[in-house]
């Protein structure tokens, strides 16, 4: 449907000159009074439609926007809803830039579709325990490399340490169900520790699991390019590049959503749950009816030790082999990730993991034992084993390949563990918040891309060496899991939930095994590594502190959540152009009360306007800015893609077509932090705005600062 005009407001065809007496005639203008004045004063909404040049000079047409092309679309009184079409780029460059990001990356996914991004166990089995299943794939290896410094004859033990850890990870396995019982909203030990320990304890938690994720993904790629290059010995000297590949290849896929990169790495698992599976089946019954099988002597073999077996390398070899207890936890921190009933489908999907974990490691235990695997520079334990079972043929190959995809994508489980949990501290304001944003495909995406640099980095320190990269994480691991069951057994003290007692005794036998281990780690491998992991955490600790309490004394200024009085007299602007004065507010504090008395100073014609995911929160907004701010009306903006800017300048656009020539003036609220690194740890929309608006015309952009003096 379209109107067609000259510029004098006649028709092209009628020939008549006559002008319209009033510039809004032909034009629907809605106009709300203002709420709480008794004033009868109007303020503008945006036009939904756009005019648009004709063919002949002077000509223009009010073109009825096509619902595929409304950048805004009104849901209710005051409020909007900016559609896909706000967020597309109008330069070329950026619908080219667009255009990459779509492929790589996928298409935008409104916030409301996100219950259907819903894990069910078969897909969350393979997100999840990517990390612990491939673990089996080395850490007998690690046993194994610790017990061949006391000679040959010690490696016997090997057995009696693993059924250890076995038993240890059954402990571990029972105590985090009552986690995930407990805690079905997620966040694991940072969680459990904030709410039964405080703060301080919160923040080790936090910074342990930080560390563990970090190097899950440094330590998993590490062991998937040794099982390429056990298979194609020429690549060695190629592990760095080959690991970095890996973890860009795993951090694209994430960012295209957590159930998209699980249905895409979900076919890889389960085909590394069938052939190693088979590989430990079949070596098993050639053993038991077959007579026996030994490994033959792998190239670069590591010459036997002369070390006394003393009980010290014994609890070397034991604390190595806890490698395999890692990412059990994985489960309990991403319970929002399942579908419903979340606790339920964890928990099942927890308990596949373990028997599937502990079968796998234990099993490979008992058949590099009987085999009589040496371990080597070049050949994996793994590797002598398929060998041994299949023969150096196709299947030998399917093994390594099966290995290494599996190696690589346990670093999945840290990728859907570490943003979450960074999202949750964000929250809790001890992680910048921009970690609490969803990115397009409604992953978090700066904390997939932070998992991803860091851990490129641990790669290229390390050169990809798995056996030096191990020490690192074992502590961090292992203090985690300390954190978490002493805090659930507070947490049962605390309630007295039905059933407290034996949730006790399950939770606190939890937490002693752990910090044993714990110990036990940092006794023997602090001089190999675990020092290095200590001094990151305390780091952390530190650097998480001073950025809580950076919030904390920005909270303070700006006075959030205060509602003072906010006068401002009423000015009419000289001269005839209409002036609309919009102020992008995002909370109710002193610097966004302070910018709506100075924007009524420059106009009565002045509205606020928040941009929101979530239509509860903008409500909740809505409510508490007419008890405090009752004469300037507030707009609601709701953004299904997350933009923040695009929505704001749809905004704009329609007030430009309600009143043609007149001024839009933005005011934004921005505080200065007093030390320059801690503006990172803000929005900073302002400046996006600042940008977006510079060289629009009829525009004009005002900054009210509030200065943090601490």
């Amino acid at each position: 449907m379209e109107s067609n005009t000259n510029g004098n407001g006649e028709s092209p065809s009628d020939g008549k000159e006559e002008a319209p007496r009033n510039p809004d005639e032909g034009r629907t203008v809605v106009r709300l009074q203002r709420r709480g004045t008794g004033s009868g004063a109007t303020v503008s909404e945006p036009e939904m439609h756009e005019t648009v040049r004709g063919s002949k000079p002077g000509s223009r047409f009010l073109r009825l926007t096509r619902s595929g092309e409304q950048k805004l679309r009104r849901v209710g009184e005051g409020e909007f809803e900016a559609t896909r079409a706000a967020s597309r780029p109008q330069t070329g460059m950026g619908r080219f830039m667009a255009s990459v990001r779509r492929v790589v990356i996928g298409e935008a996914i409104a916030s409301s579709q996100a219950s259907h991004q819903r894990l069910s166990k078969l897909i969350a089995l393979a997100i999840f325990s990517s990390d612990a299943l491939s673990s089996a794939a080395y850490a007998t290896e690690e046993i194994l490399l610790v017990l061949i410094l006391a000679g040959t004859g010690a490696m016997t033990r090997s057995i009696p340490i693993a059924l250890s850890i076995g038993v240890l990870a059954t402990i571990v396995v029972v105590s985090y169900r009552q986690t995930i019982r407990a805690y079905p909203n997620g966040g694991g030990a940072y969680v459990v520790a904030n709410e039964n320990f405080g703060l301080f304890t919160a923040l080790v938690a936090g910074s342990a699991l930080l560390v563990d994720y970090i190097m899950t993904v440094a330590v998993s790629t590490a062991a998937g390019v040794a099982a390429v290059t056990s298979a194609i010995p020429d690549l060695h000297t190629e592990r760095v590049e080959l690991a970095l590949l890996f973890v860009l290849i795993i951090t694209l896929g994430n960012l295209r959503g957590i159930r998209e990169s699980g249905t895409i790495f979900a076919i890889p698992t389960y085909f590394f749950i069938f052939t190693f599976g088979a590989m430990l089946v079949i070596g098993m019954a050639k053993i038991l009816f077959g007579g026996g099988l030994t490994a033959p002597q792998p190239d670069n073999v590591i010459e036997p030790g002369t070390q006394a077996l003393t009980l010290f390398l014994l609890l070397r070899a034991f604390s190595s082999g806890c490698a395999a207890l890692t990412g059990i936890e994985a489960v309990a921190n991403g319970v929002p990730s399942f579908k419903p009933p979340e606790s339920r489908n964890a928990g099942t999907t927890q308990v596949w993991m373990a028997t599937i974990l502990m079968f796998f490691f234990v099993g490979t235990t008992v058949l590099a034992h009987q085999m009589e695997v040496q371990p080597s520079e070049s050949t994996t334990v793994v590797a002598q084993i398929a060998q041994t079972v299949f023969g150096k043929n196709a299947m030998f190959y399917i093994i390594q390949v099966s290995t290494t995809m599996i190696l690589v994508l346990a670093a999945n489980t840290a990728f859907a563990g570490l943003p979450t949990l960074a999202s949750v501290m964000a929250k809790d304001e001890v992680m910048p918040k921009q970690f609490s944003f969803r990115g397009d495909r409604l992953a978090f995406s700066n904390g997939i891309i932070l998992l991803g640099v860091a851990s490129s980095a641990v790669l290229v320190f390390f050169q990809a060496e798995t056996h030096k990269i191990i020490p690192l994480y074992a502590f961090g691991v292992f203090t985690a899991f300390t954190i978490s069951q002493a805090g659930m057994v507070v947490r049962w003290h605390r309630t007295h939930e039905p059933g407290w007692r034996m949730s006790t005794l399950i939770n606190g036998t939890g937490a002693v095994a752990t910090a044993i281990v714990a110990v036990i780690v940092v006794a023997t491998k602090f001089t190999h590594g675990a020092w290095l992991s200590i001094a990151i955490m305390l780091t952390l600790v530190g650097l998480l502190w001073m950025i809580r309490k950076h919030y904390e004394a920005a909270r303070d200024q700006l006075g959030q959540g205060m509602a003072p009085e906010v006068t401002a007299e009423r000015l009419r602007m000289a001269g005839t152009r209409v002036q609309s004065v919009v102020v992008p507010v995002e909370e109710i504090n002193r610097a966004s009360l302070r910018t709506i008395a100075y924007a009524r100073n420059i106009s009565p014609n002045t509205v606020a306007l928040h941009v929101t995911d979530e239509r509860g929160e903008g409500e909740n907004l809505r409510r508490q800015w007419e008890e405090t701010v009752p004469d300037t009306p507030l707009f609601i903006v709701e953004s299904p893609y997350r933009s923040l800017v695009e929505p704001i300048l749809a905004y704009i656009d329609g007030l430009d077509r309600t009143h043609p020539g007149g001024v839009v003036t933005v005011v934004l609220p921005e505080f200065v932090p007093k030390h320059f690194w801690q503006k990172f740890l803000h929005n900073q929309l302002a400046v996006r705005l600042q940008k977006a608006l510079l060289n629009r015309p009829n525009t004009v952009v005002v900054n009210v600062p509030y200065h943090l003096s601490r």
